[in-house]
Formats: C-alpha cells, sequence, structure tokens
C-alpha cells in the first residue's frame, strides 16, 4: 500500500490532534486543528487511509507544508 502525507496549509501551531494511530479516515476527515493569526483552519486527510503516524504534539509549532501525519490509503473511502 501507499503511504501519503498530510502537510500543514500554513504555518502556526498545532491546537488540536483528532485522531490516534491505525485510525480510519476518509477523504477530507479533519486530522488536526491548526491555529494561525488566531484562526483554526483544519487540516484534512487527501485521501482515505489508516493513520500510521502522527509526526506532530498538541501545542508545537509547524511551518507552512510540513508534515503532520502519514496515511497508509485503502482501496476505497471508508465512509
Amino acid at each position: 500500500m501507499e503511504l501519503v502525507g498530510i502537510r500543514a496549509e500554513t504555518a502556526g501551531s498545532i491546537w488540536k490532534i483528532l485522531v490516534t494511530l491505525d485510525d480510519q479516515v476518509a477523504v477530507g476527515d479533519v486530522v488536526a486543528i491548526l491555529e494561525s493569526m488566531k484562526m483554526e483552519i483544519p487540516i484534512v486527510a487527501p485521501i482515505a487511509g489508516r493513520v500510521t503516524e502522527i509526526l506532530v504534539a498538541e501545542g508545537s509549532s509547524v511551518s507552512g507544508n510540513q508534515l503532520v501525519a502519514m496515511l497508509e490509503q485503502v482501496e476505497r473511502d471508508v465512509r
């Protein structure tokens, strides 16, 4: 199976992580919430898959385009 990264859209701080390892997510599911300039920006899954790695912690700072998690792609959308 293919591994796909989930990236932060912009620089900010990870306010909340909404998934845990081995969670199944569908395309568009929110996996974390990024706080930037007092705005909450959802970080969403680009594909359906299983969370294989979480690369950030709540409260940590991230740069734009930084990897925040990895997904193992599944054959179909899990919704």
